[in-house]
């Protein structure tokens, strides 16, 4: 059973949501000294948005549009015997190479760092990329994993008992990162 959960505060309205990305697209460019060779790789669901909105930035920026692909790590997850007999895959669509190319990974909230982990195997299955970067719109601590972020919209500390929620209005029908704790 689900452990139920409420709101306890909005910690980033739709434009913060917005600054955060156009700071981490302009980041983003200035490290990689511009666009060229650069792909966003979005994590499922809403880390693919989050990758299409900063590419839009980008080409608003640059004029140079950036290739974006979709990865599910549903089949890498640690965690999948967990997920059921059936868990939901849905297929990653990355249709160019990633031989050589500079990837940055995006996702909504940086926790344990497991699901990058799992991303980082899937992306190794499908090229060998001259790096990856990661890029998160929320980083709410707590990691397992050495993982960090590279690129940050937010950091929000948070405890266990606590959980982010982002919603993205392609998504979810509005824009938002929320801030909830459990209640038992």
């Amino acid at each position: 059973m689900a452990r139920q959960k409420r709101i306890k505060s909005e910690v980033m309205s739709s434009m913060d949501i917005k600054r955060g990305l156009t700071r981490i697209a302009h980041e983003i460019l200035e490290k990689n000294h511009g666009s060229e060779d650069l792909v966003l790789i979005g994590i499922r669901t809403r880390g693919v948005f989050l990758a299409e909105r900063i590419a839009a930035i980008i080409e608003e920026f640059e004029g140079t549009k950036v290739d974006v692909g979709i990865l599910d790590i549903t089949l890498y997850r640690d965690d999948i015997a967990a997920m059921g007999a059936n868990p939901i895959v849905r297929e990653s669509q990355v249709p160019f190479d990633l031989t050589g190319k500079k990837v940055v990974l995006v996702d909504d909230v940086l926790y344990t760092g497991r699901t990058i982990r799992a991303a980082l195997d899937a992306i190794f299955d499908l090229g060998r990329p001259s790096f990856i970067r990661l890029a998160v719109l929320v980083d709410r601590g707590h990691r397992e994993l050495p993982v960090r972020a590279d690129y940050v919209g937010k950091n929000i500390p948070t405890s266990h008992l606590e959980a982010v929620e982002v919603r993205l209005e392609e998504y979810d029908g509005d824009d938002a990162v929320v801030l909830e704790e459990y209640i038992d």
